[in-house]
Order: structure tokens, then sequence, then C-alpha cells
């Protein structure tokens, strides 16, 4: 069963409406109960950093999701900002991560004047450059939509399993044993994202 940790943040019933299309058995949780019935967690996300921290919380999730995921060692998927919060810190707020990973996020440096400015929010199509296995299996070539300002900066290159390019190169997908983030958003991604998404039911 994946659950899908609805916060009130991220596009819950995209999520919910593609796994039922691959037949696989998909709930959302609301709160720390519901939540603890999760096989397979998915942690969405958009807007900023501290607001979806505060959500979060607000859910009473929060204990709940440490013990799942720290502990139980779930397997879990943050997606766009549901990524983001998973570090320890971001130069967006004022509030502490998850902390699950050892990382920071990190502002896009749009100051420079070049031949080519850079345009915040980065957002459409773009590459995710790997290995095609794993959570990117049957993926070797693929790319996704994104849709961010902030980009998350791992402090151990090894936990980087795809990297993009804008304007210089950047961390879009991480992994930390049941650990998994994607910058992109698999649900607005056509094939690419299905299939990332079968992927992550399957590991």
């Amino acid at each position: 069963m994946i659950t899908i940790v609805d916060y009130g943040l991220g596009n819950v019933q995209a999520f919910a409406n593609i796994y039922k299309r691959l037949n696989i058995p998909v709930c959302t949780a609301q709160n720390a109960e519901q939540l603890a019935q999760a096989e397979r967690i998915i942690l969405p996300g958009v807007g900023a950093f501290d607001w979806a921290v505060q959500r979060l919380e607000a859910t009473g999730m929060r204990v709940c999701l440490d013990e799942l995921v720290l502990e139980r060692k779930l397997p879990v998927l943050g997606v766009c900002v549901g990524m983001q919060i998973m570090a320890r810190r971001s130069d967006e707020g004022e509030l502490p991560g998850l902390g699950w990973f050892d990382a920071e996020v990190k502002r896009f440096d749009d100051s420079a004047t070049g031949k080519e400015k850079m345009r915040l929010p980065h957002m459409g199509w773009n590459d995710a450059v790997q290995d095609g296995a794993g959570l990117f299996a049957g993926l070797p070539a693929s790319r996704f939509y994104f849709l961010h300002s902030y980009f998350f900066s791992p402090g151990n290159e090894e936990q980087v399993l795809a990297r993009t390019d804008y304007h210089g190169s950047f961390a879009s997908a991480v992994r930390s044993g049941n650990i998994f983030g994607v910058q992109f958003h698999p649900e607005k991604s056509h094939q690419w994202g299905i299939q990332l998404l079968k992927n992550f039911a399957e590991l």
C-alpha cells in the first residue's frame, strides 16, 4: 500500500490517480493514525519550506513519520518541497527541517549578469542524468517537470542519484538507504514520472 501524506500541500490526487491506473493500492493519510498503516510513503510538497514544516507539524504526523522512516525503515519518497524539508535547513526559511539528510537547501544564484541571465523559478522540462537503475529503472534517458527556485545540496555526494543542469549542475534526486527524494514533479512528468512512481512502489 502506497500512503500519500496529505498535509494540505502537493498534488495528492494526481499521485493517487496514477497509482490507481497502475492498479497499485494507494491511500492518503491526514493524521498519525492513518499514517501508521503505511507500507510505503510519498511526501509531496509545494510552496515555501517553513510553511511546509509548519503544516506537517500541525497534522501531528511528524513523530509518526520519524518512527516509520528512521526506525522501521519504510521506503519514503519526498517530492519537490517534500524532498527539501528532508534536509537540515533551507536558505528559504528559519525553521529546521526533518534532518533525514545531512543537507541544506540553497537558493539558485541569479545575480550573475552573463549572456543568459538565470530565470527563477526554474520551470519546465529538463533532463535528469542518472544510471537507469533502481528508482530510475527503465529510464536511461528521461525528462521531468521542474518548478523551484531552491535546490537540495547534500553533504555526501554518494547520496546523489541524479543531476540536472540549470546554469550549473544540482542534485535532482537523492537517496539515503530507504529515503528517496526528487526535486522534480513525477506526477506531472507523463510516462517518465509514471515509470518512476511505479519503480518506487516495487523497490
